[in-house]
This record gives C-alpha cells, sequence and structure tokens, in this order.
C-alpha cells in the first residue's frame, strides 16, 4: 500500500512579529505570516514577480522559539505540513476556510550583526553568509542520562532512579541600549 505524503517547505521573510498565546490545556501557540517571492520572464523578455503570503502555526516548544526568536523581517526556512480548517462565521453565518502550515521545524537564514537582537533593515549583513540555526538546535538539550544504578544482584537495574541534572538555561537575545522600552 502507497503512502501519502503531506509536506510542506518554504523560504520566506516575516510580514510581522510572531503572536504567541496559550490554549486552555498550557500548550504555547505562535502563529506569524511568511512572504515568499518568486520571480520569472515572460515570453517577451519582461520581469515579473509574485508574492505568495502562508499563514504558519507552531505549536509547544517550537512555537516558544519561533516568538522569541523570530521578528519582523526575519528570514526563515520553514518545513512542515498543509492543514485547512473550517468553522461556521458568526457574523454572516457563511462556512469559512483558513489553509495553514504547521511547523514541524524553523531555521533562521539570516544572521544578527554584532549580535543584536533586533532584525530591522539596518541589521541586515550582506558580507557574512547567513549561518543556519535550526530550531532544534536553539532549544536547550535534554540532561544527560545517568547510568542506572545496579542492586547487587548484577542485572543494573537498581530501584530504577536516574539521578537529575539541572537543566541548562535557555538562551535569551542580546538586548542594547536601543531595546529597551524606556
Amino acid at each position: 500500500m502507497a503512502k501519502d505524503l503531506n509536506k510542506v517547505q518554504l523560504t520566506g521573510r516575516l510580514g510581522a512579529d510572531p503572536e504567541m498565546r496559550y490554549t486552555p490545556q498550557g500548550s504555547a501557540v505562535t502563529t506569524f505570516r511568511v512572504a515568499s517571492n518568486r520571480s520569472w520572464k515572460t515570453a517577451d523578455g519582461e520581469q515579473r514577480e509574485d508574492t505568495e503570503w502562508f499563514a504558519v502555526v507552531a505549536w509547544n516548544k517550537l512555537a516558544e522559539i519561533c516568538n522569541q526568536y523570530l521578528t519582523k523581517g526575519s528570514r526563515v526556512y520553514v518545513e512542515g505540513r498543509a492543514q485547512t480548517r473550517s468553522w461556521d462565521d458568526q457574523q454572516t453565518g457563511q462556512t469559512r476556510y483558513k489553509t495553514e502550515i504547521v511547523a514541524n521545524d524553523m531555521i533562521i537564514l539570516d544572521s544578527r550583526r554584532d549580535g543584536g537582537a533586533g532584525y530591522g533593515d539596518d541589521d541586515w549583513d550582506s558580507e557574512v553568509e547567513p549561518e543556519p540555526v535550526s530550531a532544534r538546535q536553539a532549544a536547550p538539550a535534554p540532561a544527560p542520562r545517568q547510568p542506572a544504578r545496579s542492586n547487587g544482584n548484577g542485572n543494573g537495574n537498581g530501584n530504577g532512579r536516574k539521578a537529575a541534572a539541572a537543566r541548562p538555561a535557555a538562551r535569551k537575545p542580546v538586548m542594547d541600549e536601543d531595546d529597551l522600552p524606556f
């Protein structure tokens, strides 16, 4: 039996800062829009360009990372699946549809000059090749596992408890005087 495939890969720039909220169950959800451009030449040799906008939704730890590290204008690679939701509009009574990309991975494609926190137009550094930062790499590493203690019978299971290791702190963006809110 053949498997079906629903996979989306796109690159583009954020049109606005991401918006994060939490579900009643406590799961983080971040939404943002990505503009992806394409250009082509017509048969007459005229250069044309088109922009397609994609709604992106990230969940849980990836949602927190997107909210923390992405800003308007950030260039990103997003990988995920397409999902279409429908609902009844309370005002018009019509059924509405929205197709969005449910992200399972995100890589920041642009670099920050001098470790600044912002991604304004003056922060683009065209002389430095961007160093991709995967969302999986940006997340804190899991605590190292401790070997199981032996209970003396040679099976190495012990009481099954493992020593708790301190979890490393998440990286915070560097702020300079221009980023202070007062």
